[in-house]
């Protein structure tokens, strides 16, 4: 009996197959619980985690073989999974925990709980959303009136109304041009009327992206006119921890927009 109540107070190993799970469990779980991450956490491009601890980890891409290689408690994994993967962990009785994207800090605070008590750690959850919602109201300190922005990405694409990044922008003293435009939720702006219309702030995800925008002669000209500025792609994919960073930068650039 003893070992059989050791056995059920023992945390779960715990495969992640999304990037923005692995950012949480880093901060919720025990390194020895977390059997697997995701291998877009191995990617300098695409991590929202320090590389040199997200190698620590083994990764996988999410095949069914991959990841009950690894004998999970459980898996934790984003709205999308092979159904393959699915039948797999079925047939071997591992239980799959689902999240959507998070489309609000709200939502995002409700995942950090939810993986933190799936873990087996709830009070690291609650630690984590104090620290995001400490980020947040330092971010709101950012003084001056609000600044029009817009967060462009490669291609055009533009995060507008509804998504995690405009109440990001908001509550760190920006107004998401995204509406002003007419643009629906994602949606692509073109050129000629970011340039008709241009917002004070243009944040640019990735040094192609950037390079880009920045190479064309209309917005070289405009260059008086417009600060243009890096926002690195790994802050526009999660939420979790990565809302502090992210907040962290836009205040700072709010800071330095009052300044000029």
């Amino acid at each position: 009996m003893a070992c059989a109540g050791s056995a059920r107070a023992r945390p779960p190993r715990i495969v992640s197959i999304n990037p923005c799970v692995d950012a949480v469990l880093m901060r919720v779980a025990d390194p020895g619980q977390i059997a697997g991450i995701s291998h877009y956490s191995q990617d300098p491009a695409a991590s929202s985690i320090p590389l040199d601890l997200a190698r620590r980890f083994k990764a996988t891409s999410g095949t069914a073989e991959e990841v009950v290689a690894l004998a999970p408690d459980m898996v934790i994994a984003g709205p999308h999974v092979a159904p393959a993967t699915i039948q797999a962990l079925r047939r071997m009785r591992i239980p799959l925990i689902q999240f959507s994207v998070a489309e609000g800090i709200s939502e995002s605070e409700a995942q950090i709980r939810a993986i933190a008590a799936a873990a087996g750690h709830p009070e690291r959850g609650e630690r984590l959303s104090a620290a995001i919602e400490a980020a947040i109201g330092a971010a709101r300190r950012a003084q001056g009136p609000d600044v029009p922005a817009l967060i462009w990405q490669g291609g055009g694409l533009v995060p507008g109304s509804g998504t995690l990044a405009d109440e990001l922008l908001r509550v760190s003293g920006f107004i998401n041009m995204s509406a002003a435009y007419g643009l629906k939720k994602w949606d692509v702006l073109p050129l000629e009327h970011l340039v008709a219309r241009p917002p004070e702030l243009l944040l640019t995800t990735g040094a192609e992206a950037r390079d880009r925008m920045l190479s064309h002669p209309v917005l070289r000209r405009m260059s008086g006119r417009i600060a243009i500025r890096d926002y690195p792609p790994r802050l526009l994919h999660c939420g979790g921890p990565t809302i502090i960073e992210a907040v962290t930068r836009l205040a700072a650039l709010r800071r330095e927009l009052a300044r000029r």
